[in-house]
């Protein structure tokens, strides 16, 4: 039998090294991804690959036993199982059922209302990258007990401890089981695990079905994406299905009613208990029985096509199939467990079944045998997706011989356009002759009623009791934290946040006290570039009027590098037109996210749709991402207010992340040389659960005791000044701007990304890109070096003078989209620093 990986080994040079068992488990495939070029093919996941349940059911509960033997019974009771979205939600239920005492949850792509976000994370190397983790039970991530991690496959590591430093530092616990079907770590990745497991504090196991590795040849990406080209062009070659050439006439698909037990989850999206496994396990055979009896219901050709037939209800048993029809369960997306439960029923009472789900994954379909992906159906999302809709697709079913298909889907999914002439079961009826519909009544959470909030929320604090900004230039939706002693050195509080300990919002670095020779760089800065800030001030701010013709605009900085902005526009919003534009401040942390009691504030004293978000620059987006994450929350919250939109407007886009901006351009912005004493005198914020409680705005610091250097009032004069002169440029510009394509095309994460990789990081967030960014790397946290542009001239003389003052050392690279990006020293201890508190250089 010839290897289904031969095809892309003998094209791009990949070659897949380990045990003999490894080639009957992978096969090969190209994706349609820019980040990778190939895809392992797993033969008994059940996702590309039509497999029979009892091996792809078996596999997972083989390994949830392994766990179960390295955890001891009473380890195993305290654990929780989880799984990833989608490929893994099936494997991880099926490991879950296998440990037999662990409750179960998997990450999903669908946000649902009313259930607030337990956790997220990104999957780098993914074509959609966010996970969410929505327990019904809030407290299911909450216990002390090993948290067990399921993947299909563990490749270079980054997903899953992705995953554990988010929980971790939300959750702490003393051990991770990791569980892939295969093992797939090239040799530079294999100690990564340990030294993660070292770093944090806890124990982190390993277990995998078979091990070996990857072995990519220099350039296969580009060679992949040059093979999928020349493959897509040439659709007849691809094995993209079509239509059979000889017109027949199909009936139309059956709808079943399955009859699924009342409350019962329909998979661990929001938990799944060992109970609930239970009561699925009572009400297999009567499940399988109404497909059964489905799949012998064999209707007249309808006038209609493709629109479902009545019902057929389940009378009684069917009788066992022998040497009946070849049968194929097909799970949809992330509804994986209930589909392969059902797929196995109708397997144990005797049916010849095999079982595969949608997905959202595109890969090249090439008809050969020594490909992994023979045939593609190609067709339109049909559950009303978050992302929007796009492409769907079912590999290997076209062409497999199959003489009916069971096509089972969640309520959420059971829309018109899987009945579409292009949708799902009509691609399905032109190439299999018997269609079954079955729909699982999507789960909806009982979700407990949010506690009382108070009605009396405070007033915004206002200069000069609170910030050396004049008291009409803005609100500050924060509480007064300047008593209380929350700065540590930076040394430890790297330590601190890169090990899980502690989050980077609760504590304070000791604030920055520039020198005589860093003033004057600041200084000078200001003057070289208060024209170029004034025209971006300009340009962001009549971009905002009009996207708001004939209202005013509710001006919401996010605290504190978009305050000055802030500020700004208001002050070229009064000169240029005579509006007093209101503006505040907010807070808004990183895997946290906003303070929704300052947008309750802002709810009941203003429109949600005036608010418009401002910030001072986009690094790779992660906080653009984190504000979107964080309305769609709030919204749907049991006290949320609905109207805001998520859309930041900032002074600098060179990370291509908005579409309302000044510049692209990635420059000099005086305001991000310094901290407090360019923002007000105002710390950046504070989010800390004995300091903030349930009904308070988020804390910050006045530094009062700083007023002799503050220089807030000087930065906002010397721009402000330069308004008149670029007036015109600004029109100019402005009109150019509302006629162009301003989508955010997010180059700036992808190369984030890309230097993550290359330089050994494997962590974005430790990654800051920007002339901003690489500021407050430089006063804030421990770096590592600096990358800057070749070439960069007077934008970097700030940057490279902090360098000095550190001993980071400045590398110079071309094909930087950036001006310069500042890397965070990878794995930090008190030890990464010599005795002069320089930082020292990784070998």
């Amino acid at each position: 039998m010839v290897w289904t990986g031969t095809w892309v080994a003998e094209r791009l040079g990949v070659e897949l090294i380990g045990g003999e068992e490894l080639p009957a488990l992978l096969g090969l495939a190209l994706r349609r991804n820019p980040k990778r070029a190939h895809l392992l093919v797993s033969s008994v996941l059940g996702k590309h690959v039509p497999q029979r349940p009892s091996v792809v059911y078996g596999s997972g509960l083989g390994l949830g036993v392994r766990v179960r033997e390295l955890l001891g019974d009473e380890e195993a009771a305290r654990s929780v199982v989880l799984g990833y979205a989608e490929t893994a939600t099936a494997l991880g239920h099926a490991v879950a059922d296998g440990l037999g005492l662990a409750p179960y949850l998997h990450s999903t792509r669908r946000p649902v209302a009313g259930v607030a976000p337990a956790g997220g994370f990104e999957e780098s190397h993914s074509h959609a990258t966010s996970h969410l983790l929505l327990p019904e039970d809030p407290k299911l991530l909450a216990g002390g007990g090993p948290l067990v991690l399921v993947d299909d496959e563990f490749s270079t590591g980054n997903t899953v401890l992705n995953t554990i430093r988010d929980l971790h530092a939300r959750y702490p616990r003393e051990r991770y089981v990791v569980v892939a079907l295969v093992d797939m770590r090239s040799s530079a990745d294999l100690g990564r695990l340990d030294a993660f497991a070292e770093e944090i504090g806890a124990r982190v196991d390993l277990i995998a079905a078979a091990a070996g590795t990857v072995r990519l040849p220099e350039g296969v990406l580009e060679k992949g994406r040059a093979l999928v080209a020349e493959h897509e062009s040439a659709p007849a070659e691809t094995g993209r299905a079509a239509p059979p050439a000889v017109a027949r006439t199909t009936p139309d698909p059956v709808r079943v009613t399955l009859g699924w037990p009342k409350g019962l989850p329909d998979g661990g999206r929001h938990g799944f208990t060992p109970e609930q496994r239970d009561r699925l396990e009572t009400a297999l055979p009567g499940l399988a029985a109404c497909l059964g009896r489905a799949l012998e219901a064999r209707e007249a050709p309808a006038a209609g096509k493709h629109a479902v037939t009545d019902t057929v209800p389940c009378l009684a048993p069917a009788a066992a199939a022998v040497d009946g029809p070849r049968v194929l369960v097909l799970g949809f997306e992330e509804l994986m467990y209930a589909p392969l439960r059902l797929a196995g029923a109708l397997e144990d009472a005797g049916h010849d079944v095999r079982y595969s789900t949608t997905t959202r994954s595109p890969v090249l379909a090439v008809d050969d045998p020594g490909y992994a992906i023979r045939t593609r159906l190609v067709f339109p999302a049909h559950d009303d997706p978050a992302d929007g809709p796009g492409e769907r697709y079912a590999y290997n079913v076209a062409g497999a011989g199959f003489d009916a298909v069971v096509l089972v889907v969640d309520s959420a999914a059971d829309t018109p356009e899987l009945r579409a002439p292009d949708g799902l079961l009509a691609q399905l009826a032109a190439h299999v002759p018997h269609v079954v519909l079955a729909v699982v009544p999507s789960y909806t959470p009982t979700v407990s009623e949010a506690p009382e909030r108070s009605s009396m929320l405070p007033e915004p604090l206002r200069g000069p009791a609170f910030s050396s900004y004049a008291p009409e230039e803005v609100g500050w939706l924060l509480q007064d934290l300047s008593d209380v002693e929350l700065e540590a050195p930076t040394e430890e509080r790297e330590e601190a946040i890169q090990s899980g300990g502690a989050h980077y919002a609760e504590s304070l670095p000791v604030e920055y006290q520039p020198s005589a020779r860093y003033q004057d760089l600041f200084h000078s800065a200001l003057e070289g570039s208060a024209a170029r800030i004034a025209r971006a001030v300009g340009t962001v701010t009549e971009t905002v009027l009009a996207e708001h013709p004939g209202r005013t605009p509710v001006l919401v900085s996010l605290a504190r590098a978009g305050t000055p902005v802030g500020v700004l526009m208001r002050r070229w919003a009064q000169a240029r037109h005579g509006l007093d534009l209101p503006h505040y401040a907010v807070s808004i942390v990183r895997g946290r996210g906003i303070d929704a009691n300052a947008l309750r504030w802002l709810a009941a004293h203003h429109d949600p749709a005036d608010v418009v978000f401002v910030d001072g620059w986009t690094g790779k987006g992660a906080i653009t991402r984190e504000l979107a994450q964080a309305v769609k929350e709030f919204e749907a919250s049991a006290d949320g207010v609905p109207g805001f939109d998520p859309e930041i407007a900032v002074l600098a886009d060179p990370g291509s992340c908005v579409r309302t901006y000044g510049t692209r351009e990635d420059f000099l912005i005086p305001s991000a040389c310094l901290n407090s004493t360019v923002s007000g005198l105002i710390s950046r914020t504070v989010l800390r659960s004995d300091l903030v409680g349930p009904n308070d705005f988020h804390g910050a610091k006045f530094y009062r005791e700083l007023a002799g250097a503050d220089v807030s009032g000087t930065f906002l004069d010397a721009v402000a000044a330069r308004f008149d002169e670029v007036a015109e440029t600004v029109d100019v510009d402005v009109k150019e701007l509302l006629a162009a394509d301003r989508t955010p095309t997010w180059e700036g994460w992808a190369a984030v990304e890309r230097i993550s990789e290359e330089y050994g990081i494997h962590d974005v967030n430790l990654v800051k890109p920007g002339v901003g960014e690489t500021t407050r790397v430089l006063l804030r946290r421990v770096p590592w070096k600096i990358l800057a542009k070749r070439g960069a001239g007077a934008d970097l003389a700030h940057v490279r003078l902090l360098a000095e003052q550190r001993g980071v050392p400045v590398e110079e690279v071309d094909e930087l989209p950036y001006t310069c990006v500042g890397l965070i020293h990878p794995q930090y201890t008190r030890g990464a620093t010599g005795a002069d508190g320089k930082t020292v250089v990784s070998q």
